[in-house]
C-alpha cells in the first residue's frame, strides 16, 4: 500500500469516527467533502502535537506492534531520503528502536 492509499484509507476511518463532521458536510460536493475531511483530520493531528502521517499510520495500523514498525519504517526512508546516517537521525529525531 503506498502513501496514497494509506492516506485514503486512515481518512475513511476517521469520518466514520467523526460522524458529526459527515453530518456537517453531507450536502457539499463530493470533492468539497473529500478536502473538508482532509482538513480535519490534518487539524485533528496539530491538536495532538504530531504530523498527519503519524495519524494516519495510527488509524491504519491494525496493531501496536504493526504501529511501531510502520512508524520505523516511514523515519527510515526519510533518514535515507535526507542522505542521513541512521544514528544522528534517531538523535535528531529522539527515535528510540
Amino acid at each position: 500500500m503506498d502513501a496514497l492509499d494509506l492516506n485514503e484509507a486512515a481518512l475513511a476511518k476517521y469520518i466514520i469516527t467523526n460522524p458529526g463532521l459527515k453530518d456537517e458536510i453531507k450536502d457539499l460536493s463530493p470533492e468539497e467533502q473529500k478536502q473538508q475531511i482532509q482538513w480535519a483530520f490534518e487539524d485533528e493531528a496539530e491538536d495532538q502535537g504530531i504530523e498527519p502521517w503519524e495519524l494516519t499510520l495510527q488509524f491504519v495500523a491494525e496493531s501496536p506492534e504493526q504501529l511501531k514498525a510502520m512508524r520505523l519504517e516511514t523515519h527510515t526512508q526519510a533518514a535515507e531520503a535526507l542522505g542521513m546516517d541512521w544514528a544522528e537521525y534517531c538523535e535528531l529525531n529522539d527515535i528510540q528502536e
